[in-house]
């Protein structure tokens, strides 16, 4: 019996070392561009990187017709920046849902996420800089009898 749990222990460990061994592979279609969906809040961003110039299209608009606060163009370049991707990609990207904030933030999951599927090698610098995680910060639910989420109605003493 103590040989049989031996064997599974070398078992796992042969697996586990296979697994940490095995390079990740990039994952590009045809057209060479890499895809993935960006949450954040309600908005949802569908995104496909590929090699170019360093274009954004979003929703067949430029980046600087569709944000036009400085901001927000900036939390979109923030992966390109982490990665020292700068002017390499093109993204092209369809965003729904939510307000300008929400969908800048869901882009820029989105665009993370295509680097992650384009370069592996990146995954560490992204992850290391919170960009693969979903913020999964949401507006709270409004409760009955509450005239907001928390916010008691006004009390009257008379």
């Amino acid at each position: 019996m103590a040989e049989k749990i031996e064997s599974l222990k070398d078992i796992k460990v042969a697996a586990q070392s296979e697994t940490a061994a095995a390079p990740r592979k990039a994952n590009k279609d045809k057209l060479g561009r890499s895809y993935a969906t960006g949450k954040r809040k309600d908005a949802v961003a569908r995104v496909w990187i590929k090699p170019g110039k360093g274009n954004i299209t979003i929703n067949d608009k430029s980046l600087d017709q569709y944000f036009a606060r400085p901001v927000l163009k900036m939390i979109i370049n923030q992966p390109f920046e982490v990665a020292n991707r700068e002017n390499e990609f093109d993204v092209v990207c369809t965003v729904k849902g939510g307000g300008l904030s929400g969908q800048a933030g869901a882009i820029k999951h989105g665009i993370a996420k295509a680097l992650n599927e384009y370069e592996p090698e990146l995954r560490t610098v992204l992850k290391k800089a919170g960009f693969l995680t979903r913020d999964a910060r949401t507006v709270e639910r409004k409760k009955f009898g509450r005239a907001k989420a928390r916010r008691s109605f006004q009390f009257s003493k008379r």
